[in-house]
């Protein structure tokens, strides 16, 4: 799995001009669901975002995870995660997960946080959506499975 993960004051998801979830202070995780990915990716992906300690301490340094400051988390898919630009102009992106197979692992990975005790928000899989976020830092990570 993929993930590119922002440290934001506010973020939400818009579908069709209603706003479908939306967070305060927290996390923004895109994600993407890879070919052969599995449970163990999910638990592994999701405890490391869990602990994460990127947020800012009494002495301003980043030494605290999204359940140390009472922050929640706002889960987008984002199949362009996936992306292979080696070749060409044109992304390939034949590596991501099918789309019923991206979706279960999606919202599987939702609840693994849940299950971690964290408020966690969703867009929606399959949508034209429009994010909007104020990324806070700014602080952005990225994390693929593949390296672990």
């Amino acid at each position: 799995m993929r993930a590119l993960i922002q440290r934001v004051s506010e973020a939400s998801v818009t579908v069709d001009q209603k706003i479908v979830g939306e967070i305060g202070p927290g996390l923004l995780v895109l994600i993407c669901a890879m070919q052969g990915d599995s449970e163990a990716e999910i638990d592994y992906l999701a405890g490391k975002i869990a602990k994460l300690r990127i947020f800012k301490d009494s002495d301003g340094k980043m030494n605290r995870s999204v359940k140390d400051i009472s922050g929640s988390i706002l889960v987008v898919s984002q199949f362009t995660l996936a992306a292979d630009t080696r070749r060409g102009n044109r992304p390939g992106f034949s590596n991501a997960a099918s789309p019923q197979q991206g979706e279960a692992l999606y919202l599987q990975f939702s609840a693994v946080l849940r299950e971690l005790g964290l408020e966690v928000a969703n867009g929606q899989f399959g949508a034209d959506m429009k994010v909007s976020l104020l990324n806070d830092g700014p602080v952005t990570i990225w994390m693929d499975t593949a390296e672990k």
